[in-house]
């Protein structure tokens, strides 16, 4: 069947011409792609240039407090966690070096934040964080070595940060859930109400991950029931009621904090079983090495008796001779 005209022009309009691939090639995909990014490079060029961006030259509040801070010298985690090596002088733990790891990086970056302010809440938080996580190290005296260790390559002073949460844990001790979040309120002259206003204070604080450990610290030692369900609505009310803070990042730590700290009971009762089938083992060896001296014994008293017999016999035999 002979095509009709429009399927023949409709062919060779959609054919690709030899001759024009020849003089006029398509652009390739490489091609496109550099003029892309030429035409991205221009147009943040000249963002940048409408901008006319310095740090800590905006004119908002927040540039006006922290621009002091512009060109500082801040320590990189790397080196943070190079100091630490240096200063532990040991090496750490197979089983605990990734958590030790991550603990010297997070805690650096709190630390080295322009909004962070060091309070008593946070330092009890700190040290229950720390106490809870390498209380089972392997190794007797190397987990107070790693935690000094952290304190300096982080640029905390240990004995301030103790103190500080001991002053909390004091005034705590034999206190209500009321008169902590009264305290929480900003009432009164207790380190925690210290740390509440200073929080309310300032409109840039920043909540990190100690704080509410801290708060949790507080809520075990007034004894309140540590359930995961439990602690939830108290976290969020003590945060957004007393604090006028976000609720969320503490209500979420919190969640964690618990799976944490069950991960780590778990793995302190199934050492503690270890521990004892190891002892019952070493008390099974014992007692068989203990009845094997024993038939020994018996066999070696046995023996002496039947030499003993036969010597006699001989000097029955010897004298009757």
């Amino acid at each position: 069947m002979m095509m009709s005209k429009k399927v023949i022009l409709f062919l060779a309009l959609a054919a690709p011409s030899t001759a024009f691939m020849g003089s006029q090639p398509f652009l390739s995909r490489t091609a496109l792609q550099s003029s892309a990014e030429s035409t991205d490079s221009k147009l943040d060029d000249a963002i940048r240039r409408e901008l006319n961006y310095q740090p800590g030259a905006a004119k908002t509040d927040f540039a006006e407090r922290f621009k002091h801070l512009v060109g500082a010298d801040v320590k990189t985690v790397g080196e943070a966690f190079a100091e630490f090596t240096k200063v532990l002088g040991l090496t750490v733990n197979p089983l605990y070096k990734n958590m030790v790891t991550d603990i010297v990086g997070t805690t650096h970056l709190v630390v080295v934040n322009a909004r962070f302010k060091r309070d008593a809440v946070w330092s009890l938080g700190m040290i229950t964080a720390l106490d809870l996580l390498l209380k089972n190290y392997p190794e007797e005296g190397v987990d107070g070595k790693i935690v000094s260790a952290l304190f300096q390559s982080v640029g905390l002073d240990e004995v301030d940060v103790r103190a500080e949460a001991k002053s909390v844990t004091d005034w705590i001790e034999g206190k209500s859930r009321e008169d902590v979040e009264a305290a929480l309120m900003g009432e009164g002259d207790s380190p925690v109400a210290a740390a509440a206003n200073q929080a309310k204070a300032d409109e840039y604080w920043m909540y990190s991950r100690y704080f509410g450990i801290g708060l949790l610290k507080a809520m075990e030692t007034i004894g309140m029931e540590m359930d995961q369900d439990e602690v939830y609505p108290v976290m969020e009310s003590w945060m957004t009621d007393k604090l006028g803070k976000s609720h969320l990042t503490a209500c979420a730590d919190s969640d964690l904090f618990f799976k944490i700290k069950n991960k780590l009971d778990m793995m302190e009762t199934m050492m503690k079983e270890i521990e004892i089938r190891e002892k019952k083992r070493m008390a099974e060896r014992l007692e068989e090495k203990a009845e094997a001296a024993l038939r020994a014994a018996d066999r070696e008293e046995k023996f002496q008796g039947e030499v003993a017999a036969e010597a006699a016999e001989k000097k029955d035999t010897i004298e009757m001779s």
